[in-house]
């Protein structure tokens, strides 16, 4: 009996997904407030990653009370907003036995997942959905893009440590435990994907009736039933659920652009943004072969497409596992082999160099963000960005600590401008709780999760 209601509810589930293949939806805006009531702009959520660790007495506080006053030399360039800042040390990664030998296939794709691979599946991608696409499930149907995912080289490393498949030395955000979505390398095809496709004016998209009441049976069906499955089916089961999610908020999604629609058509269109918002930022490509104006030019683009409400969540990968170097810091060595450093004080300080130089960048979408007024304040008021890395030091591939800057107000929820020397979670907590802090529900821990971070969030 058990196993028939699997199959009726997943037929319907297939039904319904079949008459979803819309085009994305254009623009929505969020200021439904009425006449003279100040409105609340939405909060979105940032990823920026960099391999291979940090120096660490180069990046960490060496105490909480001068933390603002005097930030280690890879932070300096944060110091500016470093009141919008949040570091806690004490973030362990992912334990990645039975993968001892596989640091760098796995310091990029548990980075959002806090999961290992599936090990009898080693050679095909079989992790769990990440933190930024079950962000994307929760509010991807307000905006044209769910999602936005950079990268700032193409995800093509091929190795097999471990017999792991090679996809996760590239690949930092996953739909579904099985689906890694690719990240964009060009700034131009970020351009066009942002704005290039956007529906015409109150036009309105055609969409097949959609039955919500089936889905919520499914969805409520579904979680009943978990309780009573073996571990393998339930994982079976939860990516079954992210699906259906998905489908839910595509629903939503078209249910108010056709409300839009008609109020546009009746001239009584309630899409405006505040009056004393910032104008949308202006976008270069850069001609040359700088990395730093590459970077720069794709953090300019994250701002933007949060900016103009494009898209609330982004992933920007900006190195990835071996293979790059920085020769715009006075040197031509492989990130990778200089971070094996055996404590060589010319290792170390070029270590040391390519981590401020990518600190450097993330500060430079940060003040961009704080630069930009939104409602009454900015737009780094109403975001939650966090920098970090896969491994805590490079030379021993460890785990115990690591290395992440937060930033942004998140919409008035985050405790910033404080370093937590104590903070005792994993990675899994971390993302949970910033999760949290976007007040996005949660049916089932993330990774190796446990609990939320204490002095994180901030109390109403």
């Amino acid at each position: 009996m058990r196993s028939h209601t699997i199959i009726d509810r997943r037929t319907c589930l297939k039904g319904v997904g079949a008459s979803l293949a819309l085009p994305l939806l254009e623009n929505m805006g969020w200021a439904e407030a009425a006449a003279g009531k100040t409105y609340k702009p939405p909060v979105r959520l940032g990823f920026m990653y960099m391999p291979h660790g940090v120096i660490m007495d180069q990046f960490w506080p060496t105490d909480p009370k001068t933390y603002l006053s005097d930030p280690p030399p890879a932070l300096k360039s944060l110091k500016p907003v470093l009141d919008q800042c949040l570091m806690m040390k004490g973030i362990s990664g992912v334990p990645i036995s039975p993968f001892n030998g596989a640091p760098h296939a796995l310091e990029l794709s548990t980075w959002l997942t806090a999961q290992l691979p599936d090990a009898p599946t080693r050679n095909r991608i079989n992790i769990s959905i990440s933190a930024d696409q079950i962000a994307a499930n929760y509010m991807g149907h307000l905006t044209s893009l769910p999602s936005l995912e950079l990268a700032t080289m193409p995800q093509t490393h091929k190795e097999n440590q471990e017999g792991l498949h090679e996809g996760y030395y590239n690949y930092c955000s996953y739909r579904s435990s099985t689906q890694p979505v690719p990240a964009i390398t060009n700034p131009r095809s970020v351009l066009k994907r942002l704005f290039g496709n956007a529906t015409k004016p109150g036009e309105t998209a055609k969409a097949d009736p959609l039955d919500q009441k089936m889905l919520d049976i499914v969805i409520d069906g579904a979680k009943d039933l978990r309780r009573n499955l073996p571990q393998t089916d339930q994982h079976k089961l939860d990516e079954y659920l992210d699906s259906v999610r998905s489908v839910e908020r595509r629903i939503a999604a078209i249910e108010y652009h056709q409300k839009e629609a008609a109020l546009e058509k009746a001239g009584m269109s309630s899409r405006k943004r505040f009056a004393s918002d910032s104008p949308p930022i202006e976008i270069k490509i850069p001609e040359g072969g700088l990395r730093s104006e590459y970077m720069k030019v794709m953090c300019d683009l994250n701002v933007l497409a949060f900016q103009t409400d494009t898209t609330r969540v982004s992933t920007y990968i900006g190195s990835l596992p071996n293979g790059v170097s920085y020769p715009e810091l006075g040197f031509n060595d492989q990130h990778h082999s200089q971070t094996h450093h055996k404590n060589d004080p010319e290792k170390v300080r070029k270590v040391a160099a390519i981590t401020e130089f990518n600190v450097e960048q993330f500060a430079h979408m940060v003040k961009r963000m704080k630069s930009i007024k939104e409602g009454d304040g900015t737009l780094l008021d109403n975001c939650l960005m966090m920098w970090g890395s896969g491994l805590e030091d490079g030379d021993r591939h460890s785990r115990e600590n690591l290395p992440f800057i937060i930033a942004g107000g998140g919409g008035g929820s985050i405790n910033t401008g404080q370093f937590l020397d104590n903070a005792k979670g994993n990675q899994g907590d971390l993302l949970t709780t910033i999760l949290g802090c976007l007040e996005i529900p949660l049916d089932r821990k993330i990774g190796i999760a446990t609990k939320t971070i204490p002095g994180v969030i901030r109390s109403a």
